[in-house]
């Protein structure tokens, strides 16, 4: 017995072979772990385009950004060195009573103590610590006084100043004055919530 094979039949197996070719060429492209991302369907070339330009412009700025930080960090630690030192609020309130007093001393001005302690919280970040101290002193011994507490590196600011007028012939004042400082917010104790 012997086998024939036609044309037809050559053509059909002719057309498996490739098929078969089209089949694995078509399993080995698509199979396989792929890391890379494919462009949807609806992403054209020019709008892949339009989309690595801006990424481009934002890194650009970066190192703008990056100056910027830096300088608004600079200007920040410039300003905070205004801040009363010291580790707890009574530290930054007792440099307080001696810068007040040092500053009363040049001036000419002896103060009697100090008349009362005050915290507030500013914000977050900041608080503030008071004292009052009293003296008595001629009316132009409290405006040098209150030039030369402006004048410190410190963060200073004068809340309170009660006067009283003398009878004697050298027009000495009483003076009561407050004065208030900027510590950092943590050196002041935390209020607890009333319920």
């Amino acid at each position: 017995m012997s086998l024939q094979v036609g044309t037809l039949d050559k053509k059909y197996a002719a057309m498996l072979v490739v098929a078969l070719i089209l089949f694995a060429i078509f399993k080995l492209g698509s199979s396989g772990d792929r890391t890379t991302a494919v462009v949807g369907a609806t992403d054209t070339i020019p709008l892949a385009e339009k989309r690595l330009e801006k990424l481009r412009q934002m890194k650009a700025t970066v190192p703008a950004k990056e100056e910027i930080l830096t300088q608004a960090e600079k200007e920040l630690a410039a300003r905070e060195s205004g801040l009363l030192k010291g580790d707890t609020k009574e530290q930054a309130e007792a440099q307080l009573v001696e810068l007040v007093q040092s500053v009363a001393k040049a001036n000419g001005i002896e103060t009697r103590g100090v008349e009362r302690y005050t915290d507030a919280v500013i914000n977050s970040d900041y608080g503030e610590v008071s004292v009052e101290v009293a003296f008595n002193c001629g009316i132009e011994q409290l405006v040098n006084l209150l030039a030369a507490l402006a004048d410190q590196p410190q963060i200073l600011a004068t809340n309170d100043v009660r006067v009283t007028g003398g009878t004697d012939k050298k027009k000495i004042i009483q003076v009561r004055l407050g004065v208030s400082g900027i510590v950092p917010r943590k050196l002041l104790p935390q209020k607890k919530a009333t319920s």
